[in-house]
């Protein structure tokens, strides 16, 4: 028998987001825009939801002319000229990752593996956790120097 990939209710749709978030990202496509971010943080299960919900309000808040995509299967939150940072649901745990996080001021203190040499950040199991103030702070710095991406010229 053959299921269609898109099939399931959004609590086997759930289920399956926590199977795929054993140390990964989730499946999530890349796309560009609001839509798709806003379906990933809807897709999420408890408590990861919530604080992705309210880290894309701080992020709206924060963020002149803010852009969002989902990459790597997370949401990239970032300015006209650059992403400033990443948002991403795992078992457990909700990583909000800044992309030259060692530039901010102070550093946040998770170096994440696989995640670039620059990148700092924390990891989220609660909102109890989330220092809204702090995370503004990083937000607003991080909109000042956003990552470009690609090759450096010679």
């Amino acid at each position: 028998m053959t299921a269609k990939k898109d099939a399931g209710t959004p609590q086997e749709k759930g289920a399956e987001l926590l199977v795929a978030m054993t140390g990964k990202a989730s499946p999530a496509k890349a796309a560009e825009g609001d839509k798709p971010v806003f379906a990933y943080i809807q897709s999420l299960p408890e408590p990861q939801k919530s604080i992705a919900k309210h880290v894309d309000a701080l992020a709206a808040k924060a963020l002149p002319d803010l852009k969002r995509a989902v990459k790597w299967g997370m949401a990239y939150y970032g300015v006209p000229n650059g992403w400033c940072f990443t948002s991403g649901a795992f078992v457990g745990h909700l990583k909000l990752m800044f992309i030259r996080g060692n530039e901010l001021q102070p550093e946040p203190p998770v170096t994440p593996i696989g995640m670039g040499k620059a990148t700092r950040g924390v990891e989220l199991t609660s909102m109890d956790e989330l220092d809204e103030d702090q995370v503004l702070s990083w937000m607003a710095q991080a909109a000042e120097k956003p990552f470009v991406g690609g090759k450096k010229k010679k």
